[in-house]
């Protein structure tokens, strides 16, 4: 039997809304995944060290505050220190479409404005976290 996709949820920075991670988090449980939702006020050091703890597959970075251009990146770079190199990062929220390339250069393998369906998210999770394992 396949082992769970375990995800964690982050919200990196300051930003105080999170209706829309938990409800991905939801999401990703019905879809059949492992959820840690790591909650509010996570600082880049804070969810590397719950993705290293937790052994997870994939690290969910959610934005509303315009923070993204920074945290994300810093993400990346801290779970390559860590040698995460084999753990998917997406990342979603209120994220200009001129941001997404730069983020994926950084490393954001996946970059989910609003709008994007939670189905495309899921099967982009799946079929990449299969493609590594």
């Amino acid at each position: 039997m396949a082992s769970k996709i375990k995800i964690i949820v982050a919200k990196p920075g300051l930003d105080g809304h999170d209706r829309g991670a938990k409800l991905l988090a939801r999401i990703f449980a019905e879809a059949g995944m492992e959820v840690v939702y790591t909650g509010l006020r996570q600082t880049p050091e804070m969810i590397v060290n719950a993705a290293l703890q937790e052994d997870a597959d994939v690290v969910g970075l959610s934005s509303l505050s315009g923070v993204h251009n920074y945290f994300f990146p810093r993400v990346v770079q801290l779970m390559r220190e860590k040698g995460l190199k084999d753990v998917l990062i997406v990342g979603g929220g209120i994220i200009p479409q001129e941001d997404y390339e730069p983020l994926k250069k950084a490393g954001v393998q996946g970059v989910f404005g609003p709008g994007t369906p939670t189905t495309e998210i899921v099967k982009f999770i799946q079929d990449n976290v299969r493609a590594k394992k």
